[in-house]
């Protein structure tokens, strides 16, 4: 293989990011004419290749040409194994490739130990996290037993806007803390979605009375978790309500646990952020 094509690799990497010369130089030490000259069919000195291999995050070898991925070519591939794997088996698959990510932001390349094998190397009531906590964002991520889950958050320009505007949280957490509407969500998430109900579920389900059962379905009705529909059944008009399940519960108290049961087991841990995580 020719060296020049040194010189045409750090062309591609440079406009490919968007970096001019001059940036390449500074981080370098060396003049912008030579960077010019190492694109134009010129070649680095050999000691300078592992610096140009760092400001651009790629190996050494990429600078050859060698193992080169194509993004498009690898996430096609592996949008094709999601789409080509059983139902049943691509969360596992998508959890395992963001565990690969995980280990991969720490700047090392992913071993062979899979989701699969800390399952089965650590007890079944234990659970093992991982982590990720840089001024650019933070990962957080439950990889067995007892909690499985990937989250990902790039840094947040202005927390005000994304979280804090036109919501009243204290009014919200003030409603979860009351003992019936908590158990409430908990009992009709454990139930199938689409099935109808009554007030009188509440009332048995809950060992409530009207009143209670009547604060329930307010408080469900106050933050869109259920729509009702009036029947006429035995000449008379009844009132059914149907629940709407939502995901974002469950991520509530996964991450409520966390804040309860600080979790102290990880498997990678990377500290080091100065930022506030609000601001």
């Amino acid at each position: 293989m020719s060296i020049e094509i040194i010189g045409k690799q750090i062309a591609s990497l440079r406009k490919e990011k968007g970096i001019k010369q001059e940036e390449l130089a500074s981080y370098v030490g060396v003049s912008t004419q030579a960077v010019s000259k190492w694109e134009n069919g010129g070649v680095p000195d050999t000691e300078l290749l592992p610096k140009i291999a760092d400001f651009f995050s790629v190996s050494v070898d990429s600078l050859f040409g060698r193992n080169i991925l194509n993004y498009g070519e690898v996430k096609t591939a592996l949008c094709k194994k999601i789409v080509d794997t059983p139902t049943e088996q691509k969360f596992k698959l998508i959890l395992n490739y963001c565990w690969d990510m995980e280990r991969a932001m720490f700047g090392c390349i992913p071993d062979d130990r899979s989701i699969e094998d800390y399952e089965k190397d650590i007890g079944e009531n234990e659970q093992r996290y991982s982590t990720i906590m840089s001024d650019d964002g933070f990962t957080r991520m439950g990889i067995a037993n007892r909690l499985q889950y990937f989250l990902i958050v790039p840094e947040i320009a202005n927390t005000d806007k994304a979280l804090f505007e036109r919501i009243d949280y204290p009014s919200f957490f003030k409603d979860l803390s009351d003992k019936t509407l908590f158990e409430a969500c908990i009992f009709l998430h454990k139930r199938e979605g689409d099935k109808a109900f009554t007030e009188n579920l509440l009332i048995k389900g809950l060992n409530i009375n009207n009143d209670e059962a009547a604060k329930v379905l307010a408080f469900l009705e106050k933050y869109n978790l259920i729509y009702k529909t009036s029947i006429e059944l035995d000449d008379e008009t009844k009132t059914v309500y149907n629940f709407k399940p939502t995901p974002s519960f469950t991520a509530l108290l996964i991450f409520a646990r966390e804040m309860i049961e600080t979790p102290n087991n990880f498997s990678y841990y990377l500290g080091g952020r100065e930022k506030p995580y609000l601001k």
